[in-house]
């Protein structure tokens, strides 16, 4: 049978893969924004600014930005360390797809591609250009500088449809990537940071890999976070069942807290995961799961597939990182589940 020896979180949000000295380009975008979400309600960037009083220029001094910074990098490369520890013979990454693959053709709530390998392609200038200012620069991070193909498990993955179908829920199955917003059927940017980021682009250092995606932005139909959890429970079991003996690790991709951060929502969510608090876990309310918050479901869903096992979760960092005077930004956290002697079960 399958083990499932390792999770991790992680954010992936673009500041991470920006110098801090050009977080000013995505802080335009907020200032224009007629709609930024806190706590469940929509503000103009100066209303916001107003109800957050005195506001945040201080941690948006360009020493404190380089510290942030410093340190969401240096915890990215340590979630890359401990996933090579792991030495996993799978691994199942739960993301949110921005309408880069699924679109208004078909908007499901829950997707697993099932493919032998997947493409993972880089963005020619002109697709560069037509990004909005600030998210060239992160977005090319995330893809190979050529065409790659990284590895499916399309036996695991066939199987993890399955069980989650028996256990009442409905996924959808990609066998195929549609051609998407890109028209490369690519795989997506919540997928390619793992890949790039945290395991460097190597081919030896990514395992044969299991995208799941997660509706978390797109009305009318994301999920709710008890659904997520529901959901997460049943793919832990599914993994679990698995009839080979597989060394398995999930990773949560997106979140936290964002494009305006909230730290006290961030910091009950940590503690949340880290005591297994299913309760708060399951309530958070979908008017607050909204805008870039949204990707908290993925760590939902990780969270509800680790609820069985012995592994204990630690977190590796967190960072709030401010773009903006009204609290617009994006809050990295960075967290595994690994036994108690910090090691990924073995």
């Amino acid at each position: 049978m399958a083990d499932l020896v390792l999770g991790v979180g992680t954010s992936h949000g673009p500041l991470l893969n920006t110098a801090p000295a050009d977080w000013g380009l995505r802080a335009r975008a907020d200032r224009a924004n007629k709609a930024l979400v806190y706590r469940g309600a929509e503000y103009p960037y100066d209303e916001l600014l107003a109800l957050r009083a005195p506001g945040f220029a201080a941690e948006c001094a360009p020493d404190e930005r380089d510290r942030r910074h410093a340190a969401c990098r240096a915890d990215i490369e340590e979630l890359g360390r401990r996933i090579d520890a792991a030495e996993l013979d799978a691994l199942v990454v739960v993301s949110s797809d921005h309408k880069e693959v699924f679109g208004d053709e078909l908007l499901p709530q829950f997707a697993f591609y099932w493919g032998e390998t997947m493409r993972h392609e880089p963005f020619t200038q002109e697709q560069l250009d037509r990004m909005k200012p600030g998210l060239a620069v992160a977005e090319v991070a995330n893809v190979p500088a050529v065409s790659t193909v990284r590895p499916g498990h399309p036996v695991l993955a066939r199987h993890l449809i399955e069980r989650t179908s028996a256990a009442g829920f409905d996924p959808a199955a990609s066998r195929e990537l549609p051609p998407g917003e890109w028209r490369n059927s690519g795989i997506p940017h919540g997928w390619g940071f793992v890949f790039e980021q945290l395991l460097g682009g190597d081919p030896s250092r990514i395992p044969p890999t299991v995208p799941v995606f997660v509706n978390t932005f797109w009305e009318p139909n994301p999920p709710s976070a008890a659904r997520c959890f529901d959901f997460g429970v049943a793919l832990g079991e599914a993994i679990r069942s698995f009839p080979e003996p597989l060394r398995v690790g999930v990773v949560a991709s997106g979140g936290l807290s964002h494009f305006v951060v909230d730290e006290e929502l961030d910091r009950a969510f940590i503690a949340a995961l880290t005591s297994r608090d299913t309760d708060h876990l399951r309530s958070l309310p979908d008017a607050v799961l909204r805008s870039g918050t949204s990707e908290m479901r993925n760590w939902i869903v990780v969270a509800g597939a680790l609820r069985s096992s012995s592994l204990t979760a630690e977190l590796v960092g967190y960072e709030p990182c401010y773009r903006a005077e009204a609290g617009t930004g994006c809050a990295m956290a960075f967290m595994t589940w690994q036994d108690d002697r910090g090691q990924a079960a073995r």
